[in-house]
């Protein structure tokens, strides 16, 4: 697939994609959120690829739907469908078995909050800029924001920005949660390949299955958590890469992980 709307290349182990739409601050529109969901897809496919960094090119992450698609007598049938669509691109960010880094560059509104909220974690530049302004305009976030905020942030800080429709800036960011750390804006990028680069010195079967047990195990009781958190430890122990690393550790090495 030729990409217009985002550039995606892969540095040694980690995929890059960026989305390059500067001139409307990065709106995702229909062709955007196709070439996000083919590229997410690609990632999946390819096992040398172990980590995903997502950022915008210019003033923005992304700052949500593109407007000018919208028509002014789209059917409620329509919205929905237009939101399920979303929810299931996003949630590729989620269910990829891989750490995906949104190195929040700018503005992150609407459905660019969403879609941060969608990664696993969020290094924020000092001039980023969150928000979820859609009951200024009379309706609701659809793209996962009423369900992915709260579980962030919790439900009344969730319910506060949602209600006020307000912005939050990068350090209340970090304050409440939504950001895991601020840095100066020139040492975005270098920071979000810091932290890849630590997560991917461990074995990448271990950090698959540790996102999987987090993600998972917020939707299930804590009984049916701790089962699960089990049978994970299960799977791991029979891995080569346990193997691996137990034995460097006892040798006093640096483990060499296969991903197996």
């Amino acid at each position: 697939m030729e990409y217009q709307d985002i550039i995606y290349e892969v540095k040694g182990q980690v995929g890059y994609i960026t989305i390059n739409r500067p001139d409307v601050l990065n709106a995702l529109r229909v062709v955007t959120k196709e070439e996000l969901a083919h590229a997410m897809d690609t990632i999946a496919a390819d096992d040398n690829v172990l980590g995903v960094i997502v950022t915008g090119n210019g003033r923005a992450f992304a700052a949500g739907e593109d407007l000018s698609e919208v028509k002014s007598d789209r059917t409620g049938a329509e919205t929905t469908e237009r939101s399920k669509q979303a929810h299931a691109l996003f949630n590729k960010f989620e269910e990829l078995g891989k750490p995906v880094i949104a190195a929040v560059n700018g503005f992150a509104l609407g459905g660019g909050s969403e879609m941060a909220l969608a990664c696993d974690i969020r290094i924020a530049s000092e001039k980023a800029v969150f928000g979820l302004p859609e009951a200024s305009l009379g309706v609701a976030p659809c793209y996962g924001g009423t369900q992915r905020l709260p579980r962030l942030v919790g439900p009344a800080m969730a319910k506060e920005i949602l209600f006020t429709a307000r912005k939050v800036k990068a350090d209340e960011a970090k304050e409440i949660g939504l950001a895991n750390k601020v840095v100066p804006h020139e040492e975005l990028m270098n920071e979000a390949d810091a932290m890849m680069a630590a997560i991917l010195k461990n074995a990448p079967i271990a950090v698959k299955y540790n996102k999987f047990a987090v993600d998972k195990g917020l939707n299930m009781t804590l009984t049916d958590g701790l089962t699960y958190e089990a049978e994970i430890a299960g799977i791991l122990a029979e891995t080569e890469d346990n193997k691996e690393g137990v034995a460097a550790f006892m040798e006093k090495r640096k483990p060499v992980f296969k991903n197996k």
